[in-house]
């Protein structure tokens, strides 16, 4: 029993996800990167104490276990004083990634992440998104992100919301985002490149066949194995290929969890829909213990975030026969917990 039974997996699944790459996710060091080599990475000095860490694919920086999602809170309008000090206080318990996007209310969520990296730009590693399939409309709005996020640089540009082949061929095409992404690498505004998905694992596939991308932001939790599993197919490649690999939708915005309204998890829960079958600390455990090297959850109020950081702090990884009970616990409500999955 090595570092593989740590992360939840036997022997024979553990080589199906490529003995290199995944050692590169385990060990101290990562492998080497031709990615842009200034300025320095990140360096939140509350994180070794604070949180497990794991190697961001090949990217040779170690993140936290968990990562703090710019939606929830964070992208609500008039909301500042709330969302400025989930940020403050993420980065206080030791989290070092912050994930955002140009969609996420319009610039309102890059808008206070900016508010804190303006005085703590360098602890943390900081990603954001462009939506748009075009090279110009991509560069337009990275000017904007980086305005908005009060930087001149981000660690991490990606392919927001990949859902169709159609998105795959615009991106490729002549004039597509791709030559938005190597245009800013080359110019140094991005470290690193990414893409982000949830609905179609073979779109996903499809991308990482085409590029050599740094990271992958994918939909993951523990209903994934009910219908277009990402888990399959996608996870092992993206491993096989050394990437980063950051998990989302691990509650589905409240979906999966037996008791979403709690006073420490106030997730948004749709009126009408039956409550979930889990515990967040099961949802979470789930995903963490997948060779993925952090997860993204955005947060309503502090005191969610801290209860969050405090159980990944905790973290025990589940071996195969615990992580199958849960997605069997997941069945009845597979539809909304996979709600963002392409359904016919």
């Amino acid at each position: 029993m090595g570092e593989e039974k740590k992360l939840g997996l036997d022997r024979r699944d553990f080589l199906k996800l490529g003995g290199s790459a995944t050692a590169a996710l385990l060990a101290g060091t990562a492998l080497p990167s031709s990615a842009l080599a200034a300025p320095p990475l990140p360096f939140n000095p509350a994180t070794p104490a604070a949180l497990p860490t794991r190697n961001l694919g090949k990217t040779g920086y170690r993140v936290g276990l968990f990562s703090l999602g710019g939606q929830a809170a964070i992208e609500q309008p008039n909301n500042e004083e709330v969302a400025v000090a989930i940020v403050e206080r993420a980065l206080d318990l030791g989290v070092n990634y912050l994930d955002t996007a140009a969609m996420y209310g319009r610039g309102v969520s890059q808008g206070y992440i900016g508010q804190v990296m303006k005085r703590r730009r360098q602890q943390a590693f900081l990603a954001t998104k462009t939506h748009d399939r075009s090279r110009d409309g991509s560069l337009r709005l990275l000017e904007q992100s980086l305005s908005l996020l009060e930087t001149d640089h981000v660690d991490l540009w990606q392919l927001h919301h990949l859902d169709s082949m159609d998105d795959i061929e615009r991106i490729f095409a002549k004039g597509g985002a791709i030559e938005a992404m190597q245009q800013a690498r080359e110019q140094k505004q991005v470290r690193f490149l990414g893409i982000t998905g949830h609905t179609d694992p073979e779109v996903l596939m499809e991308a990482i066949r085409r590029f050599p991308f740094d990271n992958i932001l994918m939909a993951v939790n523990a209903a994934d194995p009910h219908h277009l599993s990402f888990r399959e197919k996608l996870l092992p490649l993206a491993v096989e290929r050394g990437m980063g690999i950051v998990g989302m939708k691990i509650p589905a915005r409240g979906r999966i969890l037996a008791a979403p309204a709690t006073a420490t998890t106030p997730y948004k829960f749709p009126e009408g829909m039956k409550p979930g079958t889990l515990a967040m600390r099961e949802a979470l455990y789930y995903v963490l213990s997948l060779p993925v090297s952090t997860v993204i959850i955005g947060c309503d109020t502090v005191a969610q975030l801290e209860e969050n950081v405090a159980l990944a702090r905790a973290f025990t990884p589940l071996n195969e026969s615990q992580m199958a009970a849960l997605t069997a616990k997941t069945e009845p409500i597979a539809r909304q917990a996979l709600f963002f999955r392409k359904w016919a």
